[in-house]
């Protein structure tokens, strides 16, 4: 891409602009029918006095801020989007998810959405809901607790076939939504493990895949009522209970199985009745109740009721008569014996509820007064909390009880609206494994096939959804198997608003057996991106429920629609049951796609006639598919006759198809496997369909790849290339879309699934996907639309030990090196006939030559657009934040150290861009923490360069803030003796004046703003610059005079301000968030006017640029201010994956004519009339002038002369003329017309 600096190429990128904003707000009624896309106002810079123009940053991506929803940036915390595409290629949110959303189907014109979310926008919906795409209403599907993998909209049968790991009604993970908006349970009672994908076979049987071993749900343990509910943890109160010492504790009764007596008994007051009371910090559900009669001096309980919290209802009891042996069942006046020989009676419970406190009223006793020697609760339920104090006693008849052990820093958060209190811990980025783990103990006491669920309670309720992140959960299960990962390999997300649970495991558990017990860990993702400077980790407990189970089926099955129900024992009369019954044991589907003939079974499993990867034509026929793949398939994807599939694989069964890494591609037509390049370096988790416009022309349908990779393999002429687990393939050009030569958006983040068949033509996507208009990495022009330069730039490394943050305030940049990195500073060198961009800053670029070029690339227009510049020269740990140029040396200054020609280098170095090489450098910065943040080189015909920063020394000479270069002779002169402190930066007004802000201190005195004066060789404070409140950061001319100016910088208490000074100072009418960094400003002429104000001109607006926090939008990197307004104009994406925005360091440019004129008022109409009838006039008179003359002269020609005027000269003419001569002339005739 070549930039041109002609103005005719700049004004016609005017036009281009104008045209690319009208051909948005046009485009608007193509992209959809039912979305809304909202343009904005063209801006109306006006280009065509500046030459080249250059923007530089921190960033890898950029966009034009064109359409108000693009303010609907991604999360950076893990948890998605339900998205859309703007017609700039940008995507852009249309509901937040808390979690993630797995699968999308359209069903009676709406989007049907499947995931682990608890919540849609503003909604609560738990797992499953429904999005109406003409007016964006999202309807929760109420009744479905867990996670839905996998949807299957069937409108012909009016129902939508639902899998996961969920329960809802009496089915487990499978079941149908009916068209009447109701769940409705298939013939059979759904899987006893997770299904994750469904689909429609040729032949319209209903086919799932999954992690199951039978059809089945949950079942209660053989073991009844086996685990105890610890009384410990509660609050007890009594209600007339006695004050005898010894016995008016009603902790007496916990635990107790030694009889009656002082410390194992509670009493109540003589002949009155009395209650015991109990609260908790969390839910269970009992299912029985055993009570242990005092008999105490004779006393006891008769009769007694349960009252259960929070519903206040009582409870309902079945029994066994100890005197009869009889079952009996009682409500409000259950009996207990008298007779000392029952040590206890049991009383279950006829409901099963939840409840967080209890309380049992004696109504009638023995003897003197009622009483307790023992109160226990059990349940069914296997629970494990993290609290530790809520799992079972040490009483509890087991000899594992549950427990949980903690590794880290927890604290008890409280309950609120969850079901229990739970665990949280604060983890500092960066993120490790082991910053913090629950591992959970359950009591299991049978062998067998069980299901486990992790329980997260919601983040809304403790206010850390912002903070939240992503954790991973491992188990063990068996003595044999160690540590194995959960949830399919997934990490879960805890970004959840409401309270959910996810279903981890399904499958066999052994009982502890010596050294071994069964356990689950639960531990933060390593690295992952937070928007937040923490994360709030939080651990509550797991669920084990054991599992019923027909059995027979190895991760698939068939079912026919057509049936009323299943023949459990003729599995194999329908092909895929009887395919999957030869896979082996354990075997698990974890994809299926049908095709017109043919459904592909994918996931990790082994039969005699494939392994992995597996087709069935539609008589229900096995399809050779070029000997399969050599290790599990997790994703398949499906486009003409292409079958695009990912996973963990690198090659075929056979071995003979190198580039097979992680994703490949089958030709039906060709029955062949063939690479995408080849491949990525991990596991593929998902294939993406969305569709992309290359060539402004059409669209096309390109493959979005999400997964556990960090690289693009290299291939042919195309490099390995850094990714953080997402990649594009371009199917029309065989390549990825990041090794194309082309402009090309900026994709990057997640997808999960798409679809680009929605009702009323609309694209859905789901994930979490940073995009820009344009992939550029630290520099783009604004070539009428965004262009690259012709660079290949990379992000530096970091030299911290922590991850680099985003572009600070200059003021910052003197203190830390990594706190800035892109390119900070670019300039356009025209002179001597050159054509070259200089582009400075912390990055890595590649050289034409082909070394690796480390903060300063310098490319020649003239040359090809070669890049050359500093190498190995300087420590690549550099960074480099202002450039100017002087003749042919360029200036840059920055954090800089090193020698160059065995001279000492700080904070600045000279560069001859002529000649191409480093020159003799000027004497040496010296100081506590040198850093030069501004160069400002002084007017013609000076050649004089003013340097600013942070340093004391310049050679041998003290010079602190402020010192200037003589090139003629490369020696530093101190400007002035007052000033000293940090500059930040600096401006010429005018050839004899300059004014430099920041940090400063004049004779001792603090001041953010000072003013030099050549002539006088002093420095002043700015005329009222003591009401500034901070040091100026960024600073700009307001006209083209430069008398009047534009500051802006940091407030004492963080906030920050923006002000312009034009005789007085006045404060601009806008609030920017605190967050806000200002890295430059600059004025700008406008093509068209806005609304006049009284700080800036109507033909003008002012740019800031840096990292702009705008208060109802978010965070952009160029932001317009008309004087009244502040309106988004660019918006970037960091060149740091961690972050979301990116930052704008400044705009830089050729030609420095910002300020077009003013065109002068014209005169008053009457005025116009008047003068135009004067020159009407004039014009009439010069008429007939010219008409006297030409008479005259063609009469003089002719011989005419003057008639005489006297009797005498009449009759002397009379007497010589004859008679006949004059009648004879009358007979020839006038004369013909002169000729010249």
């Amino acid at each position: 891409m070549r930039i041109t600096s002609s103005r005719r190429s700049a004004v016609r990128g005017h036009a281009q602009s104008r045209l690319l904003w009208g051909f948005a707000a046009a485009a608007l009624a193509t992209v959809s029918q039912g979305l809304t896309f909202t343009p904005v106002p063209n801006p109306n810079f006006d280009f065509s006095k500046l030459g080249q123009v250059g923007i530089a940053g921190d960033f890898s991506g950029i966009s034009f801020y064109e359409f108000e929803e693009q303010s609907k940036a991604a999360k950076s915390n893990g948890s998605q989007q339900l998205m859309s595409r703007l017609p700039n290629n940008a995507f852009i949110g249309l509901h937040g998810v808390d979690a993630s959303i797995e699968a999308m189907c359209v069903f009676q014109g709406n989007v049907i959405l499947g995931g682990n979310f608890t919540s849609i926008g503003d909604e609560e919906s738990t797992s499953v809901a429904s999005f109406n795409p003409t007016t964006s209403e999202i309807k929760p599907l109420s009744g479905l607790s867990g996670q839905v993998s996998s949807l299957l909209c069937d409108d012909d049968a009016g129902m939508v076939y639902v899998g996961g790991s969920f329960h809802v009604a009496d089915s487990l993970n499978a079941i149908t939504w009916l068209a009447s908006s109701k769940w409705a349970s298939l013939p059979f009672a759904g899987f006893n493990g997770p299904v994750t994908s469904i689909t429609k076979a040729p032949n319209g049987h209903i086919i799932f895949g999954g992690s199951f071993t039978g059809l089945g749900n949950t079942s209660t343990p053989s073991t009844r009522d086996a685990q105890t509910v610890n009384l410990n943890a509660a609050r007890f109160s009594t209600y007339q209970g006695s004050e005898t010492p010894g016995f008016s504790d009603p902790k007496n009764v916990i635990c107790n199985s030694d009889g009656s007596g002082p410390g194992k008994t509670w009493l109540i007051e003589d002949n009155v009745p009395g209650n015991l009371a109990a609260s908790f910090d969390y839910d269970f559900r009992p299912t029985k109740l055993r009570l242990r009669n005092t008999h105490q001096d004779g006393r006891g309980t008769r009769t007694w009721s349960f009252t259960a919290q929070p519903n206040n209802g009582i409870m309902n009891f079945t029994y066994i008569d100890p005197a009869t042996g009889r079952n009996l069942s009682c409500t409000n006046a259950c009996p207990l014996s008298e007779n000392a020989s029952v040590e206890f009676q049991d009383f279950h419970f006829v409901n099963q509820i939840a409840m967080n406190a209890f309380r049992i009223d004696i109504s009638a006793w023995y003897g003197q007064g009622g009483g307790l020697d023992g109160v226990e609760l059990y349940q069914d339920d296997i629970y494990t909390f993290a609290v530790n104090d809520f799992n079972e006693p040490p009483c509890a008849k087991s000899h594992a009880p549950s427990e949980s052990t903690l590794t880290g820093d927890w604290d008890v958060t409280p309950a609120r609206t969850s079901n229990s209190d739970y665990l949280s811990a604060v983890l500092s980025k960066p993120i490790t494994s082991d910053a913090a783990t629950v591992i959970f103990y359950p009591d299991v006491r049978e062998a067998g096939q069980y299901s486990i669920k992790l329980y997260t309670p919601g983040c809304q309720q403790d206010g850390t959804c912002e903070r939240r992140g992503q954790v991973n959960v491992f188990g063990a299960f068996n003595s044999t198997g160690g540590n194995i990962p959960l949830n399919r390999g997934n990490s879960i997300f805890q970004t959840n608003v409401f309270d959910k649970y996810d279903q981890i495991y399904s499958g066999l558990i052994d009982v502890p057996t010596g050294s071994f017990r069964p356990s689950i860990t639960l531990s933060p993702v390593a690295g992952q991106s937070l928007s937040s400077d923490d994360m709030v980790m939080v651990a509550q407990g797991i669920g084990v429920d054991k599992m019923k189970t027909t059995g027979g089926l190895k991760g698939l099955f068939e079912y026919d629609p057509s049936k009323a129900t299943v023949d459990t024992s003729d599995f194999n009369s329908l092909a895929f049951n009887k395919f999957g019954s030869t896979f082996n044991d354990g075997s698990a589907v974890r994809s299926l796609i049908s095709t017109k003939s043919r459904t592909y079974i994918g996931g990790n499993f082994t039969s005699r006639s494939a392994k992995n990867i597996a087709a069935l034509d539609s008589k229900g026929e096995p399809v050779q598919l070029d000997g399969g793949l050599n290790d599990e398939i997790i994703a398949i994807y499906s486009s003409d006759d292409q079958v695009f599939v990912g996973g963990a694989f690198d090659n075929t069964q056979n071995g003979d198809t190198a580039g097979l890494s992680h994703v490949a591609v089958y030709s039906e037509k060709d029955n062949r496997w063939t690479p995408l390049g080849a491949g990525v370096n991990g596991v593929v988790l998902s294939i993406v369909p969305l569709t992309l416009n290359l060539t402004g022309k059409t669209t096309e349908e390109i493959i979005a790849l999400t997964g556990d990779f960090t690289q693009i393999l290299p291939f042919g002429n195309n490099n390995a290339i850094e990714t953080s687990g997402f990649a594009v393939w371009v199917k029309s050009k065989s390549n990825w879309l990041q090794n194309l030569d082309m402009p090309i958006p900026l994709l990057d983040g997640r997808l999960t699934t798409s679809l680009l068949n929605a009702p009323n033509g609309t694209e859905l996507y789901a994930g979490s996907i940073s995009s820009q208009s344009l992939r550029a990495y630290g520099v783009a022009a604004p070539d009428g639309v965004l262009r690259n330069f012709p660079i290949i730039i990379e992000s530096a490394p970091s030299s911290s030990d922590g991850p680099a943050k985003t572009l600070s305030r200059r003021a910052s940049t003197l203190n830390s090196t990594t706190s800035s990195s892109g390119v900070l500073a670019g300039l356009f060198d025209a002179n001597n006939g050159r054509n070259i961009t200089v582009l400075a800053g912390h990055f890595t670029a590649n050289a034409t030559k082909g070394s690796t070029l480390h903060n300063l690339a310098i490319i020649n227009r003239k040359d090809s657009d070669s890049v050359t510049g500093l190498g190995t020269e300087l420590p690549s740990e550099s960074t480099f934040l202002a450039l100017a140029i002087q003749g042919d040396t360029v200036f840059a200054g920055g954090r800089v150290n090193g020698t160059i020609k065995d001279s000492p280098v700080n904070g600045l170095i000279s560069y001859d861009v002529e000649s191409g090489s480093l020159n003799t450098q000027p004497p040496v910065l010296a100081g506590n923490d040198v850093v030069v943040s501004s160069i400002a080189v002084r007017p013609p015909p000076s050649s004089d360069v003013y340097v600013g920063g942070s340093f004391d020394t310049a050679g041998s000479l003290p010079c602190p803030g402020v010192c200037m270069l003589n090139t003629e002779n490369n020696q530093w002169f101190r400007p002035g003796s007052e000033l000293s402190g940090t500059v930040h930066t600096m401006l010429w007004s005018s050839s004899s004046t300059l004014f430099a802000g920041g940090q400063l201190k004049l004779n001792d005195a603090d001041v953010f703003l000072a003013s030099y004066d050549v002539s006088g060789n002093t420095w002043v404070e700015f005329d009222g610059a003591s009401n500034l409140p901070g040091p100026v950061d960024a600073l700009t001319p307001a006209n083209e005079k430069r008398d009047k100016i534009w500051v802006a910088g940091k407030q004492s208490d963080g906030g920050v301000y923006l002000m312009k000074y034009d005789g007085t100072w006045k404060s601009a009418s806008i609030t920017l968030q605190p967050d806000t960094i200002v890295t430059s400003l600059q004025m700008f002429s406008l093509t068209e006017n806005h609304g006049k104000s009284d700080l800036v001109d109507d033909n003008q607006a002012l740019l800031l640029t840096g990292s702009i926090d705008i208060p109802g939008f978010g965070t952009v990197s160029g932001a317009i201010y008309n004087g009244t307004t502040l309106q988004p104009y660019l918006l970037t994406s960091s060149m740091n994956t961690t972050r979301g925005s990116g930052s704008i360091s400044k705009i830089f440019v050729e030609e420095d004519k910002f300020f077009t004129p003013k065109p002068k008022k014209g005169l008053a109409l009457g005025f116009i009339v008047l003068i135009a009838l004067a020159v009407s006039l004039g014009l009439m008179l010069l008429i007939v002038v010219a008409g006297l003359a030409l008479d005259r002269y063609r009469k003089k020609r002719d011989g005419y002369m003057p008639a005489p005027t006297s009797m005498i000269d009449r009759g002397s003419g009379m007497q010589r003329v004859p008679p006949h001569e004059l009648l004879d002339s009358l007979a020839r005739g006038s004369p013909g017309a002169p000729h010249v």
